[in-house]
């Protein structure tokens, strides 16, 4: 029988490591294909959340941040009279369904509307920064005023 060798040992470690490395992103991805959208599990598959974000809908919001007037109601609520519709950039928002998963959202600055949109993903994007993604249209306003530093919102034309 031969002689195990250090060679040897590394040699078996840097492939056994190799092939784990290969075959855990198909394993993962294998796993969560079976699952149903928006689930995820945690750990080693005995604790399993839900949460499916673009479905959910966010909460109105009213309020001043960093001395900007900033609010925001799901487009198939009423708001002081509006219809579920908006000028954004001349765009008619129609109302959200259950065929859609994406919700439609007003959010305005300083009675100004600024385009925010819902990604796939769930998280929220507006037209100040398309890159930064946000969990909230709230915290896209947010952004959008620190962003904004004083400056007026422009409306946007198509």
């Amino acid at each position: 029988m031969q002689r195990l060798t250090r060679r040897d040992m590394v040699r078996a470690t840097t492939l056994a490591l190799a092939g784990a490395a290969l075959a855990g992103p198909t394993a993962v991805a294998a796993a969560t294909a079976s699952q149903p959208r928006g689930s995820r599990t945690a750990g080693t598959g005995t604790t399993r959340i839900v949460a499916t974000r673009a479905a959910q809908v966010p909460e109105p919001f009213d309020e001043v941040y960093l001395d900007r007037h900033i609010e925001g109601w799901p487009v198939a609520e009423d708001h002081d009279g509006h219809d579920g519709h908006s000028a954004h950039g001349g765009h008619t928002i129609r109302p959200a369904d259950e065929g859609h998963s994406a919700v439609e959202f007003v959010v305005r600055v300083d009675d100004d509307d600024l385009h925010v949109m819902q990604n796939s993903d769930g998280t929220w994007i507006s037209v100040i920064n398309h890159y930064e993604t946000h969990h909230t249209p709230r915290d896209a306003a947010r952004a959008a005023v620190r962003e904004l530093r004083g400056a007026s919102l422009v409306p946007v034309t198509v």
